[in-house]
């Protein structure tokens, strides 16, 4: 098959090369792999976040917790570093965004049941979080978000373990018989 000229289109053309055959992604190889993730997030007051974070179940790391970041450790290896607006920042020549005002990024932390989910929402919001929209049902998939007193959003959820492993349709499936 040859390649389309130009005086073939654009549909064409970009039917053609999607239609190639690619390699294969490439992967890291297992010893190289990810290990730990850190959500950098804006926050306006370091005091009042390491409150709320802690209220909902996240420790403090006081390693790397000092004037400009906290460090909130959720355990197997997920972390969000809470860093003053102005220490942001200096990470990046873009403007910080405002979470109050914009959405940049939604951050879903999975809960083991539904119950919990609920559990840790009412913790949230006694503790100065906003429900910014109503809870999502799903079926296979509950979830609910929370604004921290910052504006940034949380997505806290439980997946029916058959959807985790098999997907949403083996739920329904699952759900019929």
């Amino acid at each position: 098959m040859s390649p389309p000229s130009p005086q073939d289109g654009l549909l064409t053309i970009y039917l053609f090369f999607a239609s190639m055959s690619h390699p294969p992604p490439r992967r890291l190889a297992k010893e190289h792999a990810m290990t730990d993730i850190f959500v950098n997030l804006p926050t306006a007051d370091l005091d009042r976040c390491q409150a709320f974070y802690a209220a909902l179940g996240a420790t403090i790391n006081p390693l790397f917790t000092d004037e400009n970041a906290a460090c909130i450790d959720w355990g197997d290896g997920a972390y969000f570093m809470m860093l003053t607006r102005e220490y942001f920042a200096t990470f990046t020549d873009k403007p910080v965004a405002d979470p109050a005002a914009t959405a940049q990024v939604m951050v879903a932390l999975t809960r083991p049941s539904r119950e919990d989910v609920d559990a840790v929402m009412d913790i949230g919001l006694s503790s100065g979080g906003v429900e910014p929209r109503a809870p999502q049902d799903l079926g296979f998939m509950y979830s609910r978000d929370l604004e921290d007193p910052d504006g940034n959003v949380l997505s806290f959820f439980f997946m029916d373990p058959a959807a985790a492993e098999q997907g949403p349709a083996a739920y329904a499936d699952q759900a019929r018989s």
